[in-house]
């Protein structure tokens, strides 16, 4: 075996593995848990704990009322929940329109220095043992608060998870339509890696943690969620998963302000793996380490340069046995036709046409040619912690 061949098939094995194998590895571990493990005992919350809902908001005018009337209907007794806006440099009508709300908390601050800076303001006027941590432009479920305090009824859990999903509508764009399924598919391993040992992060639209555990995090941050989220795990806890607590969102407006969110996230991806570097160490984080690796680390560095590596290997490969191969022939064909599925994909995104039967190959691919994107941007970062908004749909 040449050592070309060699690379080709490492690279194959890792791309297949990230994206399809952890899955089904994850999927069959759990099962054989199940089988020679105790079942957990539910665990009892004995009374509602006080709670802090706590929103960040810039320029949230449009969804203000909104998003409070959907906090008024939430199922949790009214003494016992808090909510708190913190409002980061807002010039619009935001603090006039949570004004008009009775017992709701607004920390203001005039000059606009970002996220984490208002997180870290915001938290040292939260006094409740827990915090829930939502977006401004999210509808919860009404059960979501009683069901996230469940969860916390383990003492090894130190956060909670809810599910993101995106609201979905007749007439989708390839941007919404593939942002759909891949939350969708995150959420199913999302709730794998919970019944395994932990989940892998949170995600800010919706998600929880006691409050003794919050640690500032730097302000040039730019996936705080998963960073806050992940140090609550170096220090010992769990993260759970609650698939019954949702907040649903509306899809990115068009394909470049999801391109504008993706290459922040896989920027702040790589910058993540930077500043979790012990969670890499499976010697003293176990089976964590194994599920942030094969879950997010891969995903966010090596992965996509194999992905895009196979076809050209694949072609010297074949030239090398002067076309003989079938089995090598098979897979560039398949690769062929997969790139040219995600082009029709483009094609009919740039044209507003709709067809789902493209949506998974080139959201794919959009989504991996971000990370390289990701890996630019965050060279020139100049970390002002402010974090840009991207458009998205309204949810009806």
């Amino acid at each position: 075996m040449s050592v070309i061949s060699i690379i080709f098939w490492m690279f194959l094995v890792i791309v297949l593995y990230t994206f399809l194998g952890y899955g089904l590895l994850l999927y069959v571990l759990v099962k054989l848990k199940q089988m020679f493990a105790k079942p957990k005992a539910c665990p009892v919350v004995p009374e509602y704990p006080d709670v802090t809902l706590f929103i960040t908001a810039y320029n949230e005018e449009a969804v203000v009322d909104d998003k409070m009337s959907n906090c008024r209907l939430l199922d949790y007794p009214k003494e016992k929940l808090h909510i708190l806006w913190v409002t980061d440099g807002s010039d619009d009508t935001t603090n006039e329109k949570l004004s008009k709300w009775e017992d709701t908390i607004v920390s203001f601050e005039p000059e606009r220095r970002g996220k984490m800076y208002a997180m870290n303001r915001g938290m040292q006027q939260v006094n409740t043992p827990l915090v829930i941590f939502t977006d401004a432009n999210t509808t919860l479920n009404k059960e979501a608060v009683k069901e996230i305090i469940k969860c916390f009824g383990d003492p090894k859990v130190g956060c909670v998870a809810g599910e993101k999903r995106i609201a979905s509508s007749d007439k989708q764009s390839a941007a919404q339509g593939g942002e759909g399924i891949y939350w969708k598919y995150e959420s199913a391993l999302k709730a794998l890696d919970d019944q395994l040992y932990s989940t892998v992060g949170a995600a800010g639209e919706l998600f929880a943690l006691r409050r003794e555990l919050y640690r500032e995090v730097e302000r040039d941050t730019l996936l705080d969620d998963f960073v806050l989220s992940l140090r609550i795990v170096m220090d010992g806890y769990k993260i759970a998963y609650c698939k019954k607590a949702y907040a649903i969102e509306g899809g990115s407006a068009n394909i470049e302000e999801e391109e504008k969110r993706k290459v922040r996230i896989a920027a702040g991806g790589l910058q993540s793996i930077g500043r979790l570097r012990p969670l890499l160490n499976p010697f003293k984080y176990g089976i964590f380490a194994f599920q942030y690796i094969s879950h997010r680390v891969l995903r966010w560095s090596v992965t996509p340069f194999f992905l895009f590596g196979l076809l050209p290997l694949n072609m010297v490969l074949i030239i090398e046995r002067s076309f003989s191969s079938v089995l090598y022939n098979s897979i560039f064909v398949l690769q062929i036709l997969f790139y040219i599925m995600g082009f029709v994909g483009y094609i009919f995104q740039q044209r507003q046409l709709k067809a789902k039967v493209f949506f998974i190959p080139y959201y794919f691919l959009f989504m991996n040619i971000n990370v390289f994107k990701g890996i630019a941007y965050l060279l020139k970062y100049k970390g002002d912690g402010i974090w840009a908004k991207s458009s998205r749909h309204n949810i009806s």
